[in-house]
């Protein structure tokens, strides 16, 4: 019972501290109250076109630093993250200050669209397996024609780094374990699963 007490103590003193000096209550981190609004689009995009797979979604956020997990593997009906991976943005995206990035969707921009996509079948090309990517705004509505598709290398790291890691031409590319990770998702969906790129 002391020890009850006490405890109330330091809650009541620390309210009334709080109250005296005025502090505010820390607001949702910016990462998280991005991340809702981006699932809120994908989301009523779901329930608008009704052909795409509800149950599982890619988010990728580039104002995360490349060297760091910024690909999520998203459960739509559990909301939560399954898996999370790295993934290189395009050499075009880069500006003066690194971990900056810009966008575009003109060809030879070698630059990350944002949006959201559609991904596709399977081919084999130049990276081995990879995956087609439809864009569904106009921010990345260029996407076929600009040949961007998901697809591995070997040079993006496994696991997270402390230092920026290599570029692609535009494509989202990621890790030879990660796209296996990927593929399984993929090759099992019955629809086609939505990738959201945004910042």
């Amino acid at each position: 019972m002391k020890i009850f007490n006490l405890t109330l103590f330091f809650i009541v003193s620390f309210f009334c501290s709080a109250k005296e000096n005025k502090i505010e209550v820390v607001p949702i981190k910016p990462e998280i109250e991005r991340f809702n609004n981006q699932l809120a689009a994908v989301k009523e995009l779901l329930n608008k076109e009704g052909k795409y797979n509800a149950k599982i979604a890619f988010f990728i956020d580039m104002r995360i630093k490349s060297g760091k997990n910024r690909f999520f593997i998203y459960d739509l009906v559990n909301d939560k993250i399954l898996e999370e991976g790295l993934v290189a943005n395009g050499s075009g995206s880069e500006t003066k200050v690194r971990g900056d990035l810009k966008f575009s969707n003109e060809p030879n921009s070698n630059s990350t669209s944002l949006g959201r996509y559609s991904v596709g079948k399977s081919y084999r090309g130049m990276f081995g397996k990879s995956y087609k990517l439809s864009g569904l705004d106009d921010t990345n509505s260029n996407a076929e024609k600009r040949a961007i598709v998901l697809h591995s290398y070997s040079a993006v790291p496994e696991g997270e780094q402390d230092y920026y890691i290599s570029n692609s031409h535009g494509c989202p590319m990621v890790s030879d374990v990660f796209f296996k990770k990927l593929e399984k998702i993929i090759d099992g969906s019955k629809s086609k699963i939505i990738m959201n790129i945004y910042y």
